[in-house]
């Protein structure tokens, strides 16, 4: 059956082993999309939407008690329904990360949306599964189970024998692992990996990614998710493998390096293919005007070129938080695990007796302390598999890291 929508030539043909077909569930692609007004006609005298015609009651700025920040949002067209496609954001982004064109570019309310509307559109309730590799987004499981399919559990490599990292080290991609549960189960449609990882901050190799693409035996889509990955080498990301690969997608956000979680916007990355399937089936207006504006300013060349400089703040800032934390380790804290690629690490807290082993009641009690007394907030991942005592550290500002570091030195010399 043909992807309504998708012109013959952009049918995939690579991997050769990839059906996108047989992927996605037989009402979906069966699915006529709904047909907005504004996917017809977007100027002249709109009259066709039922829209407000005189327009929003928000009284003006002398009289408002909207925030002065949000102000500016007024001047929108916000009685109008926002574009169905939002082509020129698309277009930015393909342009950013070095794809064609827009056609490979999806856009959804956070990467949430885009994680729930691919298992919707590819795994059938009740009989299919995904599968994820623990410590990683808890998202993933969530919306499996609203979405009523299974999970498959393949965990990392949750040894750190042969360091942190890389093919081999902790937190790597356990890629025969993987392969035997895919060969094993064909229910299984979607792989999901997180590169760099939450909580790991640790980056799955390319070559890793490309050896699941290519197994013959699966026949789904691995989805790698990258919010992370302007934290990282500029070359680790998983979207130069998109053009050669029909069967990747890979989620990105403006929530991370861009620095803009409130606006809610999502993306993926996919072969054109896909992505078709994804709008056939999204709600019409997903993505509201006031977040498409602020995403097309924060795409900007100058507004792209502030956030590079800002990522490398935060990097230099990573650095001196890994510092800090390595020298508290005589008062009972553990080296640092994972990959350091994201914008947090991830550390152990051990117990108080000099064992040396990681300890979740003493994490815990940190954890709360922190919180609740110091009003410093960070993140208790003891309970993921490898990271026992384990408490995840977003990377502040300096300020803001000097803090955490001192009162994380407070308490575990008083706890």
């Amino acid at each position: 059956m043909p992807i309504l929508g998708l012109a013959p030539e952009l049918y995939p043909k690579k991997p050769a082993h990839f059906d996108i077909e047989r992927v996605i569930r037989p009402n979906i692609l069966a699915l006529h999309p709904y047909r907005c007004a504004r996917d017809d006609y977007s100027e002249g005298i709109l009259l066709d939407a039922n829209e407000n015609a005189l327009g929003h009651s928000i009284p003006p700025a002398s009289s408002s008690t909207l925030e002065p920040a949000l102000q500016p949002t007024l001047g929108l067209d916000l009685h109008r329904y926002p574009s169905p496609t939002h082509d020129p954001v698309k277009k930015r982004l393909a342009e950013i990360r070095g794809l064609p064109g827009p056609e490979y570019v999806f856009l959804g309310v956070g990467s949430d949306e885009v994680i729930d509307l691919l298992m919707r559109v590819c795994v059938a309730p009740g009989k299919e599964k995904i599968l994820i590799t623990p410590p990683t987004y808890g998202m993933y499981s969530v919306c499996a189970q609203v979405n009523d399919v299974g999970v498959v559990k393949v965990p990392l490599e949750l040894s750190g024998d042969a360091g942190e990292g890389g093919e081999r080290g902790r937190f790597s991609l356990r890629v025969d692992e993987v392969k035997k549960a895919v060969s094993a189960d064909p229910a299984i449609k979607l792989i999901f990996l997180c590169s760099p990882g939450n909580p790991t901050g640790t980056l799955i190799s390319l070559t890793s990614i490309r050896a699941l693409l290519e197994y013959e035996d699966f026949k789904g889509v691995v989805i790698v998710d990258e919010a992370y990955i302007d934290f990282a080498d500029e070359k680790a990301s998983a979207v130069s493998l998109v053009r050669e690969y029909a069967n990747l997608c890979v989620t990105q956000t403006l929530s991370k390096s861009f620095g803009l979680a409130a606006i809610r916007l999502g993306i993926a990355l996919a072969h054109p293919a896909l992505v078709q399937i994804l709008m056939n089936t999204k709600a019409p207006y997903n993505i509201s005007t006031p977040t498409a504006a602020l995403a097309l300013s924060a795409l900007s060349t100058l507004a792209v070129d502030l956030m590079k400089d800002k990522v490398s703040r935060l990097v230099k800032s990573r650095g001196d938080l890994l510092r800090g934390l390595a020298e508290l380790v005589p008062l009972g804290l553990g080296s640092v695990i994972g990959g350091n690629d994201a914008n947090f690490v991830m550390v152990p807290v051990l117990a108080k007796d000099g064992s040396g082993k990681p300890d979740n009641v003493r994490a815990q009690k940190i954890y709360k302390t922190l919180a609740e007394v110091e009003g410093v907030v960070v993140r208790y991942r003891g309970g993921e598999p490898g990271c026992t005592g384990c408490l995840r550290i977003t990377v502040g500002s300096e300020d803001e890291v000097k803090v955490v570091l001192q009162k994380l030195k407070e308490l575990l010399e008083s706890l």
